[in-house]
């Protein structure tokens, strides 16, 4: 499974004609280290997380929430947006089942209708992008406008610095 988001990724920026890098290096998932292995800012770095937002006892919505790397998730905020009663990061199993990823090689784009997709406006301050691709041992630099292109991200202020 795995492998199929890294080729799903790859497929998705070919096919949108983006201009992207695939980097390898030592399989790691945490933001703050991968970031020094691959010599990107911090900033530029986009975390992604599966949040689970409760509608009432028994309905959820899950949300992909894309943060910069020197950020995190105003939970508080995804509620809101959510129309819930309650956020939460969702249950690793959960999560892994929506993205297809073990966490920390999450990239910011869904491939599943029941996961939207929102990033906070701040991670397109940067020219360029980085995250891990679908594996702990790829990343992917694109540029900004490009990512936007091909994710079609609903953008909404959700990062806490």
């Amino acid at each position: 499974m795995i492998a199929d988001v890294h080729q799903r990724l790859i497929a998705l920026f070919e096919e949108s004609g983006a201009a992207f890098r695939v980097v390898e290096h030592p399989a790691e998932g945490r933001t703050e280290v991968v970031t020094q292995m691959r010599g990107n800012r911090l900033g530029q770095a986009a975390k992604a997380m599966v949040v689970m937002v409760k509608l009432g006892k028994k309905d959820r919505r899950y949300l992909l929430c894309v943060v910069p790397g020197d950020c995190r998730i105003d939970l508080a905020v995804v509620k809101g947006l959510g129309s819930g009663t309650h956020a939460m990061f969702a249950p690793p199993a959960v999560a892994e089942q929506l993205t297809g990823c073990v966490m920390g090689a999450v990239p910011p784009v869904s491939f599943d209708a029941e996961l939207a997709l929102v990033v906070d406006p701040r991670l397109l301050e940067n020219a360029e992008l980085v995250f891990n691709a679908g594996r702990l041992d790829r990343s992917i630099f694109i540029e900004r406008d490009a990512y936007v292109a091909a994710a079609r991200p609903t953008l909404a202020a959700i990062a806490v610095p």
